[in-house]
């Protein structure tokens, strides 16, 4: 498998159509938007953009509130946020930045492939919201 940070750079070909990168810092961060050209607040909610986050320690979004949060700061971190509250009950932690960039790739893929089971993630079902984000994805529906 080749090194998509053979140059401390995310090798774009390798992303799906579909994922854009938001913004890639100095320090190794990046993160990566689904479908911004949609999520435009006229087609699907501004709010309710997928987003992939790549991070040197937890992100939180209180910075500095829980020292328990900057323990791993050696630890690189993947999450998949669907909204600010909603994100992928998993933990992807890696060693390396070059292991968490791997994985931020294969996730935004299996994403777009409609792979990942999103509804499983709302406490509170959003099932018009649903039927349109299948559709962008290819989704089968959750069935």
């Amino acid at each position: 498998m080749s090194d998509p940070d053979a140059d401390g750079e995310l090798d774009r070909s390798r992303l799906p159509d579909g994922w854009t990168v938001w913004s890639q810092g100095a320090d190794g961060r990046l993160v990566l938007a689904y479908r911004p050209d949609v999520f435009n607040a006229d087609d699907f909610p501004a709010a309710c953009l997928p987003t992939l986050y790549l991070t040197h320690g937890k992100r939180t979004r209180r910075p500095g509130i829980n020292p328990a949060d900057t323990a791993d700061a050696e630890d690189w971190f993947v999450t998949l946020y669907l909204e600010p509250d909603v994100s992928l009950n998993e933990t992807l932690r890696f060693p390396t930045r070059t292991a968490a960039l791997e994985r931020t790739v294969e996730l935004a893929r299996t994403f777009d492939d409609g792979e990942i089971d999103y509804r499983g993630l709302y406490q509170v079902p959003r099932e018009t919201y649903f039927e349109r984000l299948d559709e962008l994805t290819g989704a089968d529906g959750g069935e």
